[in-house]
């Protein structure tokens, strides 16, 4: 709808959370997720990521992230948050949170802390869905809530919404979104926040329960203060305007909202100076940053497992490779060549079928020592009959975990399992530095693997 240049400089946003959402990806400095970070326990690693990430977004000219994630993950089976959360604990996630937080903003990029008011316990994706959160109210206060009270007593410039149902929140059965009694009576009135509330996208489904010139009127009648992606930007355009002209919005609610939108760009100095130079490209990518990414991928890795000190690998054994293309094994059995290790690979798709199972499974017979890259197995049934036939070969299988930490779940009888928490560069870097023993794992469990490993865990060579 942008029709002439802007008399005031526009917000010009993205989502990089870290890990494995990303926009801007190689050859910038591409950090390990949340996850990954509470891996490390350090909220010093957390505001220098944010920091790194906020000075390579501002050099493009961005000076909005739609991060952190302040989701607490505390069920395995989530399909949309899981490693994008620091962690199951409320207490972990405001500290790492808060210190992202801050990291963001000292280089002038808002930061939005989401999903309001947690979409860490579900096992909908609300792209695809409306998910129910069945909190009583004391879960939510102690748990879901935590850490958006912390972002917001720490400054957040923008909290973003979630399009999830909380019927301890608002019986009525509309996302949060749409709420008026979570938005405005819970999030203005209770919680005393007066930053800019964002809309997550409403392309997604979980918005999508009105008709679609409903949807923005009511988001911003909840308390919305910005409409995210709007499925049709002309309807929505049109839709606000005419409310506005009816009365059925106020002309006082929308300067509420002109004016916190003001207020955050001339905090961050997007109106005093909204361009970026070539000479900003100067601080993209630079050697010290990658350098940081990888010290905290290398700090993240996590040791579960480790029957008979199969890790580290030893050199004088035959290594076979294999796993899903998305959890990196061809790049994985590429590093472990590299350092010097004999080694053989094949790939297969996210849920490996007979034949690629029964091509691996054949080639992992002339190997000494077997080390099978998994992305989410506690959920994909493929996966866990994979590993489960190269169990079968009776050779000793090292899991490396690439997704989310719960794999040993649907694959217990695996020897070793090495978690990274995501699938970049950093990380897959970082898992072929320990399956090497160039690095010794520290990372400590930032969730509890259930029926197997507590909040904490972890091993050391």
């Amino acid at each position: 709808m942008l029709k002439q240049k802007p008399r005031i400089p526009l917000f010009i946003s993205t989502d990089q959370e870290g890990g494995a959402v990303a926009r801007v990806l190689e050859p910038g400095a591409v950090f390990p997720g949340n996850m990954a970070l509470a891996a490390t326990r350090s909220a010093a690693n957390a505001k220098k990521a944010a920091e790194i990430m906020a000075v390579e977004l501002k050099s493009l000219g961005i000076n909005m992230d739609f991060a952190p994630d302040l989701d607490v993950n505390v069920n395995p089976a989530n399909p949309v948050i899981g490693v994008r959360s620091y962690s199951e604990n409320p207490d972990l996630v405001a500290s790492l949170g808060i210190a992202q937080i801050a990291g963001f903003q000292s280089q002038n990029v808002a930061a939005t802390g989401k999903h309001f008011p947690g979409h860490g316990d579900t096992n909908v994706d609300s792209h695809y869905g409306l998910p129910v959160i069945h909190h009583d109210l004391k879960t939510l206060n102690h748990v879901d809530l935590k850490p958006f009270k912390a972002a917001i007593a720490s400054g957040v410039d923008a909290i973003m919404t979630a399009h999830i149902v909380v019927p301890a929140l608002d019986g009525s059965g509309l996302p949060a979104t749409l709420s008026k009694k979570i938005m405005t009576g819970l999030l203005r009135e209770k919680l005393g926040y007066d930053g800019l509330i964002v809309t997550d996208s409403l392309d997604m489904s979980g918005a999508n329960v009105l008709p679609p010139g409903q949807v923005p009127v009511a988001a911003f009648n909840a308390g919305a203060d910005i409409l995210l992606n709007p499925p049709d930007v002309e309807v929505a355009w049109n839709a606000v305007r005419n409310a506005v002209k009816t009365g059925e919005i106020s002309r006082k609610r929308l300067d509420e909202s002109v004016a916190r939108i003001l207020r955050v760009k001339y905090e961050r100095g997007i109106v005093r100076n909204p361009f970026t130079s070539e000479k900003a490209l100067s601080h993209f990518g630079t050697p010290e940053h990658l350098k940081v990414a990888q010290k905290i991928a290398d700090e993240s890795i996590t040791l579960v497992k480790n029957e008979n000190k199969i890790l580290p690998l030893n050199k004088t054994k035959k290594i076979f490779v294999t796993g899903p293309s998305v959890a990196n094994s061809s790049r994985l059995a590429g590093l472990l060549k590299e350092k010097g290790f004999i080694t053989g690979n094949t790939s297969t798709a996210a849920s490996p079928t007979q034949e690629e199972t029964a091509v691996a499974v054949e080639k992992a017979q002339n190997a000494d020592v077997i080390v099978a890259a998994a992305y989410n197995a506690n959920t994909n049934t493929a996966q866990q009959a994979f590993l489960k036939a190269l169990k079968k070969t009776g050779k000793p299988v090292v899991m490396v975990s690439m997704g989310n930490p719960y794999d040993i779940v649907g694959a217990p009888d695996v020897d070793a399992n090495l978690l990274t928490y995501g699938n970049r560069n950093v990380s897959v870097q970082s898992a072929a530095k320990a399956l090497a023993g160039e690095i010794n794992p520290g990372g400590k469990l930032p969730v509890t693997i259930p029926g197997y490993d507590p909040f904490g865990h972890g091993l050391h060579y």
